[in-house]
């Protein structure tokens, strides 16, 4: 299973063998973040909502963009030096603090 930890360590493997270890600014990625997250609401509104989907079109594919994001956020995580494993334990934790006793959304 990957965790948030082995995946920034995959991206870091990747950046090390074709970027030299070298990353885009913060800014920037977070830029690709934002291009990803769009990539990825079209795949969905096309499988799921309104959008439909042109003859010269191809179907985006949600798990590639759902990759994709990941992926930016490795980057993201590694150029910051931030950790993702203990970030998402911290998020788990406060989202199980918040949502306690909920049935629900």
């Amino acid at each position: 299973m990957a965790t948030p930890a082995s995946i920034q360590h995959a991206v870091q493997a990747w950046a090390d063998r074709y970027w030299a270890g070298e990353y885009w600014p913060p800014l920037a990625n977070l830029a690709r973040l934002t291009e990803e997250t769009g990539e990825l609401a079209r795949a969905v509104n096309q499988q799921y909502g309104q959008k439909k989907i042109k003859s010269e079109q191809d179907v985006a594919d949600i798990e590639l963009e759902l990759g994709d994001l990941l992926f930016v956020i490795g980057c993201i995580a590694n150029s910051t030096g931030a950790n993702l494993q203990q970030g998402f334990e911290a998020a788990l934790a406060r989202y199980a603090t918040r949502d306690e006793g909920s049935t629900g959304f």
